[in-house]
């Protein structure tokens, strides 16, 4: 499957890793490698994850990836990236969508 990754998602990522930075920019691109390694493997395994317990619904999962969940969609041939929040964040709506 092909990995798409939303606007949100990436804006997040961003925003994650630039707080990372101000301490430790090594860390962050670290942070960032291990994190696109770890969507990758969304290709082979799209149903590896969860369902997103707000949802309920089987096709919009996630993976837990350290301190953060990366919520995804299953579509017929691809693996859509929806957002990128910290585990204990409240998930909008608006970020499923």
């Amino acid at each position: 499957m092909k990995i798409i990754w939303s606007p949100l998602a990436i804006d997040r990522v961003m925003e994650i890793a630039s707080y990372i930075a101000k301490d430790d920019s090594l860390a962050s691109e670290k942070w960032v490698y291990s994190l696109f390694k770890k969507v990758k493997r969304l290709e082979k395994f799209p149903d590896s994850g969860r369902v997103v317990p707000e949802t309920k619904r089987t096709d919009i999962r996630e993976i837990v990836f350290g301190n953060y969940r990366i919520i995804y969609r299953i579509e017929e041939a691809k693996v859509s990236i929806l957002t990128v929040r910290h585990g204990k964040q409240i998930l909008p709506n608006d970020d499923i969508k």
